[in-house]
């Protein structure tokens, strides 16, 4: 039997399905029937596959309490071997809902109120909101743009942040949301050689691991050396690259065995234990089975994303946009139309009529971006564009 869900072309109706993406728009403080392409799940099908591993489990008919077997975990070391030449074992696995929850238990569990941890933006915003919500003091080593787009690490800041502010925590996200960065292991290195040298422990969200562009890959920091892999939370999950992040699995990789116990013990403080039964069996389906639908779906977004590259040179000049080392996400600058924030979030949302995300909540240095996420089909995506394309040439 082969992959039978490799349409990626036809639009499927997501609305009166619970769905974040569609559904709670008006709830969310936009307009009713607005185009959205903000959060970061597809519009496509899931692999044939894993469809299949999930009508299994609806046709036994009895949900009660699951736990992984020996099979989940050789899929796993499978996968990380196969793909990253990153070994794992079975015992460093730590199952938690989402890697966000996982960052948030790392801070809990590894810096006490008071306490800084590092982050480097623009970034995924909920890394600023595990912090501060938990009372933890954000320190931010920015990452430097430069002019054509592309993004850098400041090494002295981050050498000396983590040094002088008394940072416990370093939360790397990598490949990077929303810049696109795949960090390269020289980069990796020496940010970890800074850690190790500081005492500080990283978390290190690698869940965009499985979709990186033209040559660029993925290398797992824990895996570059055992130094590493001793100082190191890796947060990965199949949600990203399979379309399936409402089933709600994450796999937390970590060696070291008291790093490992201190994260347990905040696990067990929330009363959390086994995972839902569908995130076990979706798991193990892509993992196990899912490589040719991933490699299908992988060359239809970069062509998304190479199609909107072309579209914005040709069609809006003001607004420039890098092609990505990695992700489906593209961080779309937005300053050449002289626009604030709010100004820039009416013409997007009220004009364009596009739910996209905000630069601004991404940090300080977003501000004046916008981020798209383009893994839908071609139709929407061309749809988006065409209404971007129509409000800023109305502004103008």
């Amino acid at each position: 039997m082969s992959e039978r869900n490799l349409d990626f072309d036809t639009v499927i109706d997501r609305t009166n399905h619970n769905c974040l993406k569609y559904d709670f728009a008006v709830q969310r403080g936009k307009p009713e029937g607005i185009l959205p392409l903000w959060v970061a799940d597809m519009d496509f099908r899931i692999s044939s596959y894993i469809q299949d591993a999930l009508t299994e489990q609806v046709e036994h008919g009895i949900y009660g309490y699951s736990e992984a077997t020996a099979d989940y975990y050789d899929a796993l070391i499978s996968w990380f071997g196969r793909k990253y030449n990153w070994q794992i074992q079975a015992d460093w696995v730590i199952k938690t809902p989402s890697v966000v929850v996982a960052l948030a238990l790392a801070v809990q569990a590894y810096t006490e109120s008071g306490d800084s941890v590092l982050i480097q933006q623009p970034v995924y915003y909920p890394f600023s909101e595990v912090i501060t919500d938990n009372g933890r003091n954000i320190v931010d080593n920015t990452l430097i743009r430069h002019e054509d787009g592309s993004y850098t690490i400041d090494f002295q800041d981050f050498e000396e942040k983590t040094a002088r502010d008394e940072v416990k925590l370093f939360l790397l996200c990598n490949p990077h949301n929303p810049s696109g960065r795949v960090f390269t292991r020289e980069e990796l290195t020496r940010m970890g050689e800074i850690c190790l040298k500081n005492h500080v422990i990283v978390v290190s969200d690698e869940i965009h691991q499985d979709f990186t562009w033209e040559g660029n890959k993925h290398v797992v920091f824990a895996g570059i050396k055992d130094s590493f892999r001793d100082i190191t939370i890796t947060c990965t999950s199949p949600s990203k690259a399979f379309n399936i992040a409402g089933l709600h699995i994450a796999n937390i990789m970590i060696a070291n065995p008291d790093l490992r116990s201190s994260f347990k013990a905040r696990m067990n403080a929330i009363g959390y234990s086994q995972l839902n039964a569908a995130g076990l069996a979706v798991c193990k389906a892509a993992y196990r089975q899912g490589q040719e639908w991933l490699d299908a779906v992988t060359d239809y977004i970069e062509a998304n994303i190479d199609y909107t590259l072309e579209y914005l040179e040709n069609n809006i000049p003001q607004i420039s946009c890098r092609k990505p080392e990695g992700t489906y996400l593209l961080w779309m600058d937005c300053r050449r139309l002289g626009l604030n924030d709010d100004e820039l979030d009416d013409l997007v949302i009220n004009k364009a009529n596009l739910w996209l995300d905000s630069g601004a909540i991404f940090g300080d240095s977003g501000k004046g971006f916008q981020r798209i996420n383009v893994a839908c089909p071609r139709v929407t995506l061309k749809r988006a564009l065409d209404q971007l394309r129509d409000a800023v040439r109305q502004r103008n």
